[in-house]
């Protein structure tokens, strides 16, 4: 049986969607996700697997993360799992702390979903989960890398672990029609409101934008990105990007509908791991422009563009290159982008590299 700590299973970025894909991919007979704060809702929904059962420790406190860590310790003494997989940083230390404290033989693996392009940006929390991790980094039974750029990150940080190892994260490919009969025009951002995703290079880039290509229009989706925000409507204003040129949708349960309402797909982000929506949006055959951060430019291939981050010009610049490109050029790359995809990025073949690296220990 596998356990699966992960530091909170009711957000819906990257880390808890791949592993809800994973949930849903496995043929394990059972399996345990153990959360440090929730499960949601939608993140069960997205496993839809009857043998996962879930278990929320509700660790929102320090003095809670001590007990939360105590009820793990005893979890994995009663449980016994051949395995334990700790997504994200702060699940990485409560894990094999409690791990020790159960004095049980389960060996405890690491998952790393991001990079440390730009580690200003992060949280205090995170600040000193990264750093503990790195403490205990010896301690773990090998480590899985999101990203290249990550395991790089990471070592040259001080994670002292030779037992690790890249897999991407696999994706579903959707059905796509052939073709695309008029100049692309609708640009979208995916990404929850955060310093890390640089939201004011977005914005910045956009208005530059319409100074040259005024018919462009911008859509973004993402917890946060709403007009009742306050923060949100003030970047939006520095950067003089009018309201009538971009449609704040706020947290998109359908994300199908909006990779479909699209073009481009922008990622401004100023630290990644191995980005989902970039991937997401190729495999809808879409073109991508994004930010030299975590493996974006491994992933877009020849299908994007990629500029150095915190540059709204040069992000500018690399939107507007793909706007001049004709129906037939754009119809041309965004071939290229959906074949990426399905060969590199199945979930298919990325559950396999899981199955294998796991079945090692």
């Amino acid at each position: 049986m596998i356990l699966h700590l992960i530091t909170n299973f009711s957000a819906s970025a990257g880390a808890e969607t791949m592993l809800a894909r994973l949930l849903k991919a496995s043929s394990d007979e059972r399996v345990l996700v153990v959360s440090l704060l929730d499960v949601s809702a939608r993140n069960r929904d997205l496993a839809d697997n009857p043998r996962v059962e879930y278990v929320a420790l509700g660790a929102r406190s320090l003095p809670a993360i001590v007990q939360g860590t105590m009820r793990l310790a005893q979890i994995i003494r009663q449980e016994k799992p051949s395995v334990m997989l700790c997504w994200m940083y702060h699940a990485m230390v409560v894990g094999t702390v409690a791990a020790k404290l159960a004095r049980c033989a389960t060996p405890v693996i690491w998952n790393v979903r991001q990079s440390l392009d730009d580690i200003a940006s992060l949280s205090r929390s995170s600040h000193f989960a990264i750093a503990a991790a790195k403490v205990l980094s010896g301690s773990a039974s090998g480590i899985i890398y999101n990203s290249s750029r990550a395991r790089d990150m990471h070592r040259a940080y001080g994670y002292r672990n030779l037992n690790s190892v890249v897999i991407p994260n696999g994706f579903e490919i959707p059905a796509v029609s052939a073709g695309h009969e008029a100049p692309p025009r609708r640009i979208g951002i995916v990404a929850r409101f955060h310093p890390q995703k640089d939201h004011a290079t977005f914005f910045r880039a956009a208005a530059s934008v319409l100074r040259t290509h005024p018919d462009t229009r911008f859509l973004a989706a993402g917890r946060g990105l709403a007009w009742d925000n306050p923060e949100v409507v003030r970047l939006i204003a520095d950067a003089g990007l009018p309201s009538e040129a971009i449609d704040l949708r706020g947290e998109v349960a359908d994300m199908e509908d909006f990779y479909r309402s699209i073009d481009i797909l922008a990622l401004s982000s100023r630290t990644e791991g191995f980005p989902n929506v970039v991937a997401e949006a190729m495999s809808y055959a879409k073109m991508v422009v994004a930010t030299d951060v975590g493996d974006a430019a491994e992933v877009a291939g020849s299908a994007g563009i990629v500029v150095p981050a915190r540059d709204p010009e040069a992000f500018a610049d690399a939107m507007r290159k793909v706007l001049d490109l004709s129906p037939e050029e754009y119809a041309r790359y965004a071939h290229l982008a959906r074949d990426r995809i399905e060969s590199e990025y199945t979930l298919h073949k990325i559950e396999r590299r899981y199955s294998n690296f796991l079945r090692n220990f």
